[in-house]
């Protein structure tokens, strides 16, 4: 009796589990559509206008090769200066995405002959950009290298990502028959124009450290946006070059893909090291703030350095030293992190007693002491400006004192008929001016005449602005 009401339960809920099915066969059919309707990239693709626009960018020479040392000069001032404005602005007009988006372009469609000339193009592009940086840094006479320079030594997971997807807005906006202005943003992103002058500055100062970090910075954008260039001009099936003679298409291809083999392979290795040193990073940040926090320690800098073999972990400290048994137990915990091949060193206060500038490092050092100077610096000019604003307060108030007590001994002893003499900077205000104005009130003797009063009045003004070195005198009688 029970079995009956399982197997009756069981065959009502059938139908039920037949409905939902179809409801979710529904949904995915209709996600299906959307997607279709909504992210075709074949709707609006122009084959025959994208390949004559890239081949027609990819030409290097007459006014391009002006516009790239101008572009060039420009981003090298902007790392001069450290202005991310001006670096900008250099990106916005530099040439270099044309012979990348087309050798991407020339794989995909199996154009032996216009890879060649991109290629070409591509060289001598990165050599007059190169050339030209390196001029720049060698005759400026600022050498110090600002941060915006600094970040261009060393690529990233994040860097292969953008170049990417940098990559891949590139061809898409440049397949469309109406296309937008996607080439400049696709620039600025990727960022091809820095890290080819930061390399120049590299040669010009003898840092070859720079010099190969940001090459190697501008070679992975440079692959991974052409690489996304192909995969989208073989998504959208753009037409392949066809060749009259069976044994020269078969040459082609055959040095088409000894190329792709010799792009893919570094380009892949390259990108599965920067994973690697990303994920070590990530890992080392987050040992550290996890498990290197001790009451009356401080840590007032630390260095993070990969490598295939060996990386290493130097943490500066102050405060309360840290025992070895703790060390100990750090480097176990670094195990448990997944941080093995690497070696954590803890300098603290008694491995700096006598040296600790040195053992703090250059950029600990040097970032010490360019906030001490610039303290410094904001100190004095404040002091000085300071000193300015009373010195000339000072002139202002000395110019407008009078010598009275000498002043109405010599008037005197020059005009009889003063009886006295009283003194006042009296304000006049006329319109919108004020002007302060140097009075003398003269107290004439009684039996000095009017005629006399004028007439010595008129001689003491005149006597009075040569003594006292004055464009304007008042003289009142009473």
């Amino acid at each position: 009796m029970e079995e009956a009401q399982n197997k009756h339960a069981e065959e009502g809920n059938r139908p039920q589990e037949k409905k939902l099915d179809q409801r979710i066969l529904r949904l995915l059919v209709m996600a299906r559509d959307f997607a279709r309707t909504t992210m075709n990239l074949d709707d609006d693709s122009d084959h025959t206008g994208t390949i004559e626009m890239i081949k027609k960018d990819m030409v290097f020479r007459g006014h391009v090769v002006w516009i790239l040392i101008c572009s060039i000069f420009i981003a090298s001032i902007g790392l001069n200066l450290n202005s991310a404005a001006v670096i900008i602005g250099a990106m916005l007009i530099s040439p270099l995405m044309g012979p990348i988006l087309a050798i991407g372009l020339s794989v995909g469609t199996n154009d032996w002959e216009t890879l060649k000339r991109a290629l070409k193009n591509f060289g001598v592009m990165v050599v007059v950009a190169l050339t030209t940086s390196t001029i720049y840094f060698f005759i400026t006479p600022l050498h110090e290298a600002q941060s915006e320079l600094l970040a261009r030594t060393t690529p990233t997971f994040l860097d292969a990502l953008i170049a990417i997807f940098g990559g891949l807005a590139g061809i898409i906006g440049v397949s469309r028959r109406n296309r937008g202005n996607v080439i400049p943003g696709v620039a600025i992103a990727t960022a091809l124009m820095p890290p080819l002058c930061t390399a120049g500055y590299g040669i010009a100062n003898g840092q070859w450290s720079f010099f190969f970090g940001a090459f190697y910075l501008f070679t992975l954008n440079s692959i991974f946006i052409a690489g996304s260039t192909l995969v989208i001009v073989r998504y959208l099936r753009f037409p392949l070059v066809s060749f009259v003679d069976p044994l020269t298409e078969k040459r082609a291809k055959r040095y088409m893909l000894t190329f792709v083999v010799a792009i893919l392979m570094p380009s892949t290795w390259i990108f599965y090291g920067i994973v690697r040193e990303t994920l070590f990073l990530g890992k080392a940040e987050r040992f550290i703030s996890q498990n290197l926090q001790f009451e009356g320690t401080e840590i007032i800098s630390k260095k993070i350095a990969y490598t295939d073999t060996v990386s290493r972990i130097d943490i500066f400290i102050m405060g309360e030293p840290i025992s070895p048994q703790v060390q100990e137990q750090l480097e176990r915990t670094m195990l448990q992190s997944g941080l093995e091949r690497t070696v954590l060193k803890i300098h603290q206060p008694k491995d700096v007693s006598s040296d600790i500038a040195g053992r703090l490092g250059n950029e600990v050092r040097v970032g010490i002491l360019e906030d001490l100077y610039r303290k410094n610096d904001e100190l004095l000019a404040e002091k000085d400006g300071e000193i300015i604003r009373l010195q000339t307060r000072l002139q202002s108030i000395e110019k407008q004192q009078v010598p009275i007590s000498g002043i109405t001994s010599e008037m005197k002893i020059l005009y009889n008929g003063i009886d006295r003499v009283s003194y006042a900077a009296s304000v006049e205000v006329r319109g919108n001016s004020v002007d302060t104005i140097p009075t003398f009130m003269i107290g004439w003797k009684t039996n000095v005449s009017a005629n006399t009063r004028q007439s010595d009045t008129r001689s003491m003004e005149k006597w009075l602005k040569q003594r006292l070195v004055l464009d304007t005198v008042r003289i009142v009688g009473f």
